[in-house]
């Protein structure tokens, strides 16, 4: 299926130049029966990416219309049957030839259309019908390409026809110059283009897939991916003046999106929808142009979510270790030094000694920090020292020296001096535990009390768990070239940090 389509929208983008975003997500929408946008300038070939979606289906039938404010429904769903009005007294439109029989339809400037169009369109786009007098009759349309210069005006009940376009895409002029050169020279009319008939998809086969599409699973990965993104909608970054928008996406159109997504893995030969399907949504989800980069770098965060989480995960379990191991080579540094009346005081995890009548009981100083701290005396008002509660055990408080680094979240300054029995915080005194009558202790080994995980091997899976997902994403044929270069951006940063991590790694080794 996936070298088919390719090879499908190979052919009719030929004599078309950067616009294969919009036409491989309008055969996307098609596929999956929904309607489109695009917002754009007159003149950069928006209704020609219609006519190039007709030839896509075999023996498809199209209908184009410009609107205006004077353009009467006569003129997009047919006009009304003089003879079956004067015989049979019914009011029934002649449809053939207009919007109710075609396949592909073109409305451009549709906000320009009035109420009795656009309300018709309604019941068109979301349920493809139309009641032409008594009568229900269910359209053979695919695919609804709708195009104007601006988004629809509030204020005048626009909202309900703007939500009906899943897709929206802007639109604009060739920016590479050898592209816009070659436009110019290109001499290729619509008639030219011939699509093979293994190619064309016909009607029976347009039937069957849409019922496979209605089996594709959706993963319980893309599931959360998904909550992750509706979540972020409620504060989209707007690049050009640092604001965040609150972006409303309505349950009807996140359903719709699925739709899209399920359509996406059948494309693809999936029986299952899967993360690098997700990121072509971010053209579903914005209501102004000014949000789309925003929301599209939140879809891009949201698809490395769980392997972000993993690598923050990681990172906190090996600056742990380095904490750890560090205290551990300076205890025992200490402990070699240790003066002979600091051997009865007692020693916990490895590196710490516990403050008796401190904070109910749950105090404790780093054994390396006492030692090496400031005796107490006339002269000496103290040292810079901090407090604060131990992340892995709340219950605990710890105290340190202080040399001007980040302080930990919630800590206090302090002044610390010590004499030989006791440590004095601010001037108070409080006496450190000492071993009971022949009680003995071991002292803290040279490597100290570490993970013992091999952050290398992990760093290393992580790293090529991003390749994976990155080559996967690449592959999806309706992510845009300028989505990849988005993606590479991202992933070069977080390789990156992995990279200062892998250096990092090099202190468990000091």
């Amino acid at each position: 299926m996936k070298d088919r389509i390719l090879s499908l929208l190979g052919t009719i983008n030929k004599g078309i130049y950067e616009k294969e975003t919009e036409l491989s997500l309008s055969l996307m929408a098609a596929l999956a029966g929904e309607s489109v946008i695009l917002l754009g300038p007159p003149g950069v070939a928006k209704s020609m990416v219609a006519r190039r979606l007709k030839l896509a289906f075999k023996d498809a039938r199209s209908f184009e219309y410009l609107m205006s404010r004077f353009s009467t429904p006569d003129e997009i769903f047919g006009p009304v049957s003089i003879s079956k009005l004067k015989d049979a007294d019914k009011y029934e439109r002649n449809t053939e030839g207009y919007l109710p029989t075609a396949d592909v339809v073109f409305l451009d400037e549709i906000w320009k259309a009035g109420p009795a169009i656009q309300n018709t369109l309604l019941t068109v786009i979301n349920e493809k019908l139309f009641r032409n007098g008594d009568t229900e009759v269910h359209l053979p349309l695919k695919l609804l390409l709708a195009a104007s210069n601006e988004l629809p005006t509030q204020g005048e009940g626009l909202e309900a026809l703007w939500d009906r376009f899943i897709i929206r895409i802007e639109c604009g002029n060739i920016k590479d110059v050898k592209s816009f050169n070659a436009m110019l020279l290109d001499n290729t009319a619509d008639g030219d283009i011939e699509v093979a008939d293994g190619l064309q998809i016909s009607d029976e086969e347009y039937c069957r897939w849409n019922k496979v599409i209605d089996t594709v699973a959706v993963s319980e990965e893309v599931l959360r991916i998904i909550n992750v993104i509706r979540k972020s909608l409620g504060s989209v970054t707007i690049a050009q003046n640092d604001e965040r928008h609150n972006v409303y996406v309505s349950d009807r159109r996140w359903k719709k999106i699925v739709r899209l997504l399920r359509t996406s893995a059948f494309v693809h030969d999936r029986t299952e929808v899967t993360a690098d399907d997700l990121l072509p949504v971010y053209n579903c989800l914005w209501q102004e142009p000014e949000e789309c980069e925003g929301i599209r770098a939140m879809v891009i965060r949201a698809l490395y979510n769980d392997l972000t989480m993993q690598f923050a995960s990681l990172r906190k379990n090996l600056e742990n270790d380095i904490r750890v191991s560090r205290q551990h080579r300076a205890t025992n540094r200490a402990r070699q030094n240790m003066q002979l009346f600091d051997t009865n005081k007692k020693i916990y995890d490895n590196y710490y000694y516990h403050l008796l009548d401190h904070d109910t009981g749950n105090t404790y100083v780093l054994v390396a920090d006492y030692q090496n701290m400031r005796q107490a005396s006339r002269e000496n008002a103290g040292q810079a020292g901090i407090i604060y509660k131990d992340p892995d055990n709340p219950q605990r408080s710890i105290i340190r020296t202080y040399d001007g680094s980040d302080m930990p979240r919630g800590a206090s300054s302090v002044y610390l001096t010590r004499d030989e029995e006791c440590i004095y915080i601010n001037g108070v005194r409080f006496y450190i535990e000492t071993l009971g009558r022949g009680e003995q202790q071991t002292l803290p080994t040279k490597k100290g009390s570490v993970s013992g995980r091999d952050f290398y091997e992990e760093l290393e899976q992580l790293s090529t768990q991003i390749r994976q997902r990155t080559d996967a994403i690449h592959g999806n044929i309706f992510v845009s070239e300028t989505d990849k270069k988005e993606v590479d951006e991202f992933v070069k940063n977080l390789f990156t940090e992995i990279a200062h991590t892998r250096q990092d790694m090099e202190k468990l080794e000091e």
